[in-house]
């Protein structure tokens, strides 16, 4: 578990580490689930024929919709937002972005045209929470971001001690732990309630959602209001990781963690 992996084999010419492919380049994959979004009970989006749409080097993908799979009579051209909408977002400026019009609502920058001219027959519909109003693949609710086909997330019990500490403060210490491993990210290990140092944290008030896992119930940062948003819990996890509800999970990037009493 050191961060030196000093046991890993040498990389030669005949032996490379794999690692997730995030290409140079733009990338796709079809889809053919059937794909709804709606704004106050109009489908602005119904495709049975999408693509998984990934910016060069960017681990997150978004559907890129035909033109005809959406309700572009509803659409207007507008100018590029000042700063930064959010995460799951294009992160390359697009060719063109677009404000969507339901009725008396108008939604800013909910839909773009990317700017590889290979894709200019496919616009991008933000997943990005408060825009649209609800997502459906085939009947089942989604949100978030569009989940990575070649993205796997499980959650595994595990009896290794863990440690979760700061300045020499321990937060959490279990041998109880579930650990929920998701392909190109860092091990998060979730604690059971009676194992993390409550008194030495504060609730916060952030809420997220996670394509993978479900929604978050629960933030703390430390009491000392040095850090926000340390730690989070899943009250009512997605099913593939019911493991972990009611668990505690750590930003562990900025504490100090120990696996077995190595540090990781």
């Amino acid at each position: 578990m050191s961060n030196e992996q000093t046991w890993l084999p040498p990389v030669t010419e005949t032996l490379v580490q794999r690692f997730p492919a995030y290409p140079d380049v733009w990338s796709f994959h079809p889809s053919e689930r059937w794909v709804r979004g709606f704004v106050d009970g109009t489908a602005v989006v119904d495709s049975h024929r999408q693509l998984l749409v990934w910016e060069p080097r960017h681990k997150v993908p978004e559907y890129g919709f035909p033109l005809e799979d959406v309700r572009t009579d509803l659409l207007v051209e507008t100018d590029a937002p000042e700063g930064d909408l959010g995460y799951y977002r294009p992160r390359r400026p697009p060719a063109q972005w677009f404000d969507l019009h339901v009725g008396d609502r108008v939604v800013k920058h909910a839909a773009w045209r990317w700017p590889a001219p290979e894709l200019a027959g496919f616009l991008g519909v933000s997943w990005f929470p408060g825009v649209l109003d609800r997502w459906l693949e085939e009947e089942q609710p989604v949100f978030a971001h569009p989940r990575d086909p070649f993205s796997r997330v499980d959650a595994l019990p595990s009896s290794r001690r863990v440690t979760v500490s700061r300045d020499g403060v321990v937060l959490a210490d279990s041998d109880e732990t579930v650990v929920v491993y998701e392909t190109g990210l860092i091990p998060r290990y979730y604690f059971p309630p009676e194992h993390v140092r409550f008194d030495l944290l504060a609730p916060a008030t952030t809420l997220t959602e996670c394509p993978y896992k479900g929604h978050t119930t629960g933030y703390w940062s430390t009491a000392d209001g040095a850090l926000d948003d340390i730690a989070w819990t899943y009250g009512e996890p997605s099913t593939d990781v019911i493991a972990i509800a009611g668990r505690i999970a750590f930003y562990t990037e900025r504490l100090d963690l120990t696996v077995d009493g190595v540090p990781a």
